[in-house]
């Protein structure tokens, strides 16, 4: 940075009797947004690069909200730390892409290290205007229905902004500019007549979700004392749960130290903070100087939230409210933008103090839509209201408060504000269908998935092209080269079956005694679903003692579309199956974890849970089958999916291709100024931000080296160390051939190379 040697004059100002003004800055642009959580955070980044300026405005030192390192929650969304049915649920688009780059650079779960991915990516934005500790203290209207301008101040440079716009979003979690705009909001739960809902109330209160503090401890190897502050909790049987208290769990596994729901969660959050501290601070001496805890004699507190993390406050109305139903029902909205999957999460208004469970969690068997017209104001003409002010009701809220599927729904605000911008529209009218339509396109385009819709996207030129490849995959066998399991709870395995007969298929056992082996075929009730509640066929099959038993199913089933089927094989602990180390797109192993058991009519199903273990567990069986299993052609790089759903939806190459390509070849030549690929960055794995670990950095389906060549062999692009989702490429100038070749050279694991989608844009 270059010096100024001017010596700077003195400044010296006269008295003044009025009062004087803080340095004040306008700020214009074309789309204001208060709050910088990862809702606020991803939709800057997705309005940003679709071509409007952006003034993110966050009233903390840094971006992330309740993820940030002051708060240090882990963020989750529909995959539920990977304990549900939602298989390949985790959340695309910017969030996807901010979760892929912190596992790459923070596979440990340091939440400092997610500060600066949030920082980065919002940074190296041109069209973002980041003002960090700059609360929003005003609003002014030009009429009734419409915001003119915000007003915020920064503490740290006593600098105030006058902040315009022809649009505004408020995801700043309390509602402040929708709450000063005269928005129309609720706080509480509505009574079940009101929508229907079973799990709510027979009348409406006020109570909340409370807030959380969270507190981390670090082993010195030395002795360190502990003396309690004054205002610590001295009784600690206050507490009903204080026996679970023990020095292996702390931080986000203390999610139940929470209180705050019978307060005023806006207004009297600094109460609520003071309470949380004084509980932290007694669970930390009892933990220290009970003399219960000897293994604590070496701990220190590295760590104490200096704010709370919040849970509920106001929710405010939009053109649609989200009830139970949409999200156990998953009911269709031809608005969709997004998608939710955790369950229907309801905490007791006392909290920590509560003499009842810590919470009430109900799952749906599969994802959710989120519709687009809960995402703005319905009395606001230029108001989006994004992150968990979104427009639902107390119970639905109960689900769509986590952070990933704010995050994922504040993506479409973001689109959705460029669209109004470009085409001079205000928010309420991109929800009519013509328009929606475009915002559901250009959302899939930059890797956003919606439950039940495919790109429909005929400005793809690859959908003019014939697609071949050097290879595909015909999945023969999954070889018998992996550990031995324990039958101590039945395993499955998911396989993408195409419409037809079931292929026969053989499994690898060991039994230790003379006994039975029982299997069965399953599918899940809605085909794009992944619980497998509907038995097929069952078999079972008498064995003897003895090792390297090679077992024929043949269900002689039918099925009547492509989807996925469950091969369980039922728990007998005389039982080991042998299981494969070979990794592939689109094929997971589940174990049974447990039921889903509702205690009343409460509008929930019943329903069992089947769940992947974790890498470097969760290896799928050995098997054969006859046929062989298809369905990984190349032509589903342009099938409008980019993930697993009811099929693979990718190209994979046959594990012996040396060289594996993908070819685009046209009749005439095309003009090519864009060109996105998408790969496998396992969609199913939780990738959660903070406090929990990860084996791996990359996620071994994930393309590594590839090459992008056009019809002469012209390189065109190369890529070295991938690990992203979604590659993008814009040329300087429009190339023109009649073919482009993906050349894949290596992959992040040992999986087969696979390609989920090619698009090409003039």
């Amino acid at each position: 940075m270059k010096q100024d040697n001017q010596i700077p004059r003195m400044l010296s100002e006269p008295y003044s009797a009025a009062a004087r003004a803080p340095k004040t800055i306008r700020i214009d642009s074309d789309l204001v947004i208060v709050g910088g959580g990862l809702a606020g955070t991803c939709a800057a980044i997705t309005a940003a690069r679709a071509g409007i300026k952006v003034a993110l405005v966050q009233d903390r030192p840094v971006l992330g909200g309740n993820a940030s390192s002051e708060v240090r929650l882990w963020a989750l969304g529909a995959t539920s730390h990977m304990n549900n049915n939602n298989r390949w649920a985790r959340e695309g688009g910017v969030i996807d892409e901010i979760l892929v780059e912190n596992m790459y650079r923070n596979k440990e779960g340091n939440s400092l290290i997610f500060d600066t991915v949030l920082l980065e990516k919002v940074s190296d934005e041109s069209n973002i205007t980041l003002l960090l500790n700059t609360a929003a203290v005003s609003v002014s209207k030009s009429d009734g229905e419409t915001i003119e301008s915000v007003t915020a101040f920064c503490s740290q440079n006593s600098t105030q902004y006058e902040l315009y716009a022809p649009l505004f979003c408020d995801a700043s979690g309390d509602g402040i500019v929708a709450f000063q705009a005269g928005a129309a909001f609720r706080m509480g739960a509505e009574a079940s007549a009101e929508f229907g809902e079973k799990f709510a109330p027979s009348e409406e209160y006020g109570y909340l979700l409370g807030h959380s503090i969270y507190f981390y401890t670090k082993d010195i190897g030395a002795p360190v004392k502990f003396v309690p502050p004054n205002y610590a909790l001295e009784d600690i049987t206050q507490i009903p749960r204080f026996r679970s208290f023990n020095t292996a769990i702390d931080g986000c596994r203390l999610w139940w130290i929470e209180y705050g729901g019978r307060l005023d969660t806006v207004h009297e959050t600094e109460t609520i903070k003071w309470q949380l501290w004084k509980v932290v601070y007694g669970v930390w001496n009892y933990i220290k100087n009970s003399g219960e805890f000897p293994d604590a004699e070496t701990l220190t507190l590295e760590f104490v939230g200096q704010i709370p993390g919040k849970r509920e406050s106001r929710r405010f109305e939009g053109d649609t409210m989200m009830i139970q139903q949409d999200v156990i029902e998953q009911r269709q909205h031809y608005d969709a933008i997004s998608f939710g999957g955790w369950s229907i999460d309801l905490h007791p208004a006392d909290g920590v103090f509560s003499e009842l469970p810590g919470c009430d969690q109900w799952h749906a068997k599969g994802v959710y839509q989120v519709p687009y017209r809960s995402q703005y104001s319905k009395n606001i003409r230029n108001l989006f209201i994004t992150g968990r002010i979104m427009s639902a009701s107390h119970v639905a809220f109960g689900s769509t408060r986590v952070m990933l599927t704010l995050a994922c729904a504040a993506q479409s605000v973001g689109m959705a504000a460029a669209h109004c911008i470009q085409r001079n529209l205000l928010p309420r009218a991109i929800a009519e269908p013509e328009n929606v339509k475009l915002l559901q396109r250009d959302l899939q385009r930059v890797g956003g998935y919606i439950p039940q819709f495919r790109l429909d996207d005929e400005a793809n030129l690859v959908r003019q092209a014939t697609v071949t490849a050097s290879s595909k995959l015909c999945l023969e066998s999954l070889p018998d080269d992996g550990p031995r399991l324990a039958l101590e709870r039945p395993y499955a395995q998911m396989l993408p079956l195409q419409r037809g007969r079931v292929p026969r298929m053989t499994v690898t056992v060991d039994a230790a005694q003379d006994t039975r082996l029982a299997a069965q075929l399953r599918m899940s009730s809605k085909r794009d679903n992944h619980t497998p509640d509907v038995i097929l066929s069952t078999l079972s099959v008498d064995l003897p003692a003895g090792d390297n038993q090679l077992i024929e199913l043949d269900f002689d089933q039918l099925i009547d579309d492509s989807r996925y089927i469950f091969v369980c094989v039922m728990e007998n602990p005389a039982l080991r199956l042998h299981l494969s180390d070979m990794r592939v797109t689109g094929l997971i192993a589940l174990q049974y974890w447990r039921d889903q058991i509702p205690y009343e009519d409460i509008g929930v199903e019943a329903f069992e849970f089947w769940t992947p273990p974790r890498r470097p567990e969760g290896q799928n069986m050995a098997m054969t089958f006859s046929p062989p299993i298809n369905g990984f052609d190349p032509q589903n790089v342009c099938n409008g999916l980019a993930r697993p759903v009811a099929e693979v939806n990718a190209w994979v190459a046959d594990p012996d291709d040396e060289a594996p390509t993908l070819d685009i070849q046209w009749i005439a030549p095309q003009s090519i100024s864009r060109v996105t690929l998408m790969f496998d960055t396992d969609f199913d794995h939780a990738m959660e931000t903070v406090t929990r670990g990860h084996p791996e950095d990359v996620m071994p389906f994930a393309v590594k080296h590839y090459r992008l060549r056009d019809g002469e062999g012209a390189l065109l692009a190369e890529v070295m160390d991938n690990h992203q989702t979604v590659n993008r490429f814009e040329f300087d100038e429009p190339i023109e051939t009649d073919r482009l070749q993906v050349e894949i050279i290596a992959s992040q694991g040992d999986a087969p190379a696979a390609v989920f989608a090619l698009h090409c844009y003039e």
